[in-house]
């Protein structure tokens, strides 16, 4: 049977029904982050550097492991399409597994934090304070892997409203529990960073039982714990060609911008503290192409699963349409008002705040170079995730990343004496070759349908 064709609005309409709570939930799951940072650069400057170098490790990490869990949205998304329930259900399950056991064993590094930030340079208060909010935050890494895998699996088969409630009422605790904790109000411990940490870790548990709780009571017919602790070496294998691609690609550019701070705290904690607000702002933009990029992932199994080579393309073109005019909005925020997005993280009675002011202020103009760059290989590399095709775009990333954009980073900030905005025109330059390269392999002339996964 032939699949029903479908007009651009209508792939537009498609891809914003699914999109834009996946947006709206990333929004949220970025403002428990971006929470930490502003409450901590309120409560200490030096608490902000620490928590921009700690919890980058973290992310470097966990991102790694979270390619486990992007697998399984083209697997059940291919799979509902043809409505095997039982293979949605098995690569669930294993990616959940395979997400405990990477959990666990990355968990061993977080014990020496302090003398891991020490060897790559970075201020001794700076490390010595990361070490306490690694050392609690790492109780987290399980549970938000776990979380990441259900995630996929709802978003997989398009049931998308949980996951945006879900992460609003985590946002919320967290904002709760870090006002009491952080400061010390309405008698709680005035823990700082280690009550920031604490409040990150409660979130990921409370996560995981409401995605649970909705999964039993809405998707019965998944039976997803059905078995569950039986091996499955059939479908772990799938899980984990698909997820360890697309964990390294992850990690390609997540360790681009971790590479950026470490390079940025040689510089000094105040470049460090203004980068990791830049870093924010430009971050909390780029949710919405996340958002939409996983949209295109969920689309493109879906084509894929009805063998529906003209419905992907279209509908990858109606994807970036729209990622390219949320850039126009972007680069005009950027370019007009970066004074008041960059003081919103400071408090107005910091010695250094003219300062921090100064250097943010710089960084975020040069963020809104990388924009459209950074959408378009978002957005091509969620369609060619949703066609399962993870391992030559693995390539393309380290490639860019690590062999091209990091040494330009390094040789115009210290060779050529450009400190922050040559450490940030370096990661324009690798940004940019990845979006051309992962483009060309999307939009090339051969079949993605036919290519086998």
């Amino acid at each position: 049977m032939q699949p029903v064709a479908q007009t651009y609005p209508q792939h537009t309409r498609a891809v914003l029904k699914l999109g834009l709570p996946l947006i709206a939930s990333n929004l949220a799951q970025f403002a428990i982050h971006m929470t930490d940072t502003i409450m901590l650069g309120w409560y200490d400057v030096t608490a902000l550097a620490a928590v921009t170098i700690a919890s980058t490790m973290f992310f470097v990490l966990f991102i790694v492991g979270a390619g486990f869990g992007f697998a399984v949205t083209p697997l059940v998304a291919a799979a509902a399409e043809a409505g095997d329930t039982q293979t949605a259900r098995r690569a669930t399950r294993m990616a959940v597994w395979l997400s405990i056991f990477y959990g666990v064993a990355v968990s061993i590094p977080f014990i020496f934090s302090e003398r891991i930030m020490l060897a790559i340079g970075q201020d001794p208060v700076v490390a010595a304070a990361s070490q306490d909010y690694l050392h609690i935050a790492v109780l987290g890494m399980v549970p938000a892997l776990i979380v990441m895998a259900f995630k996929s699996f709802l978003a997989g088969l398009e049931h998308t409203a949980i996951i945006l409630w879900s992460t609003i009422v985590a946002a919320l605790l967290n904002v709760v529990v870090n006002y009491l904790l952080i400061f010390g109000n309405f008698g709680a411990p005035e823990l700082g960073l280690r009550g920031a940490a604490i409040a990150s870790v409660l979130v990921q548990v409370a996560t995981v039982v409401v995605l649970v709780a909705y999964i039993l009571r809405r998707l019965p017919e998944y039976e997803i714990f059905r078995n569950a602790l039986r091996p499955d070496p059939e479908v772990m294998a799938r899980v984990f060609r698909l997820g360890v691609p697309i964990g390294l690609t992850s990690l390609a550019e997540g360790g681009l911008f971790a590479a950026s701070a470490v390079m940025m705290g040689w510089i000094g904690a105040l470049e460090l503290a203004a980068h990791g607000i830049a870093i924010q702002l430009a971050s909390v933009m780029f949710m919405v192409h996340i958002g939409l990029s996983q949209a295109a992932t969920v689309r493109a199994g879906r084509a894929l699963g009805r063998m529906d080579e003209p419905g992907l393309r279209q509908g990858g073109i109606a994807a970036i349409a729209l990622s390219g005019a949320f850039v126009v909005f972007t680069v005009t925020l950027f370019l007009t008002v970066p004074d008041l997005l960059v003081g919103a993280f400071i408090d107005p009675d910091e010695p250094q705040r003219d300062a921090l002011l100064r250097i943010g202020v710089t960084l975020v103009a040069l963020a809104a170079l990388f924009q459209a760059v950074d959408a378009l290989q978002v957005m091509t590399l969620g369609l060619l995730r949703g066609v399962q095709d993870t391992a030559v775009p693995m390539v393309m990333a380290v490639v860019s990343y690590w062999i091209i954009g990091l040494p330009c980073s390094y040789l115009l900030a210290f060779t050529f004496g450009m400190g922050p905005v040559g450490l940030w025109l370096g990661l324009v330059v690798g940004l940019t070759v990845a979006g051309v390269l992962m483009s060309w392999r999307f939009w090339r002339g051969s079949s993605h349908i036919a290519r086998p996964a």
